[in-house]
């Protein structure tokens, strides 16, 4: 059973979520609030799996909320202002979806945090019991794909997802790139910019803000700049 909240100033739009999720058997609601610093109070006493955020509210929005969280739950914005969906997804938002919306478009983004869910308790299963920490399995196109991280090249953060590159395939992973710099523990990937974890020894040349890795140039971002010259100095 997943657990969720609704942090949202508008009534009409709990009624809407609610009437929603209650067709769905799978996850509860836990708390209806309707400001920011309400919400704020309840994550600090309770533990939750998602919730559904709106960013237009008064007195703190929406995502300055969900920037002053140590900790925040997976979220979904519910929001009539797609201006703001790449701060979202920056945010590592689980999906960005658009009032007014339908029943279909809801569980979809619900279904991400299921996905999310069962991904990690996977991939934590088959690291604790294997015997080989060079391989991982990811979740992706409602497959499990085994990896030999020999063959990864590079990850690119892509939205809401992860794009891993392999010497003869690619891979998009339901996973964010924090996920995969925190389990790639082997010594062998370093996070070069906020999208790009690199796989050390297949970079063939580092010059300037770039790196090539067989045909991809990847760039290097400013906060990352330093671990990488610590790899030729």
């Amino acid at each position: 059973m997943l657990k969720y909240i609704i942090i949202d100033d508008e009534p009409l739009a709990h009624e809407i979520i609610e009437e929603f999720c209650s067709m769905l058997p799978h996850i509860q609601l836990e708390k209806n609030c309707y400001n920011a610093m309400e919400a704020m109070q309840y994550l600090n006493e309770n533990t939750i799996d998602f919730m559904f955020l709106d960013i237009n509210m008064p007195k703190l929005k929406g995502l300055d909320f969900l920037k002053i969280l140590t900790k925040p739950p997976k979220t979904i914005i519910t929001t009539a202002y797609k201006e703001h969906a790449l701060e979202g997804f920056e945010l590592n938002v689980i999906d960005y979806i658009l009032k007014p919306f339908s029943f279909d478009r809801l569980v979809k983004a619900i279904n991400k945090v299921s996905e999310s869910q069962t991904t990690k308790t996977i991939i934590k299963e088959i690291s604790s019991n294997s015997s080989s920490t060079n391989r991982l399995f990811v979740k992706g196109d409602k497959k499990h794909h085994q990896i030999d991280l020999n063959n990864l090249l590079f990850i690119e953060a892509y939205g809401n997802y992860t794009k891993l590159f392999l010497n003869d395939e690619m891979i998009i992973s339901h996973e964010k790139i924090s996920h995969y710099e925190t389990i790639l523990t082997s010594g062998n990937f370093l996070r070069v910019h906020k999208s790009f974890i690199v796989a050390i020894d297949k970079i063939k040349f580092i010059e300037g803000n770039r790196i090539l890795i067989k045909e991809h140039k990847i760039p290097i971002g400013q906060t990352y700049k330093n671990a990488v010259n610590r790899l030729y100095n």
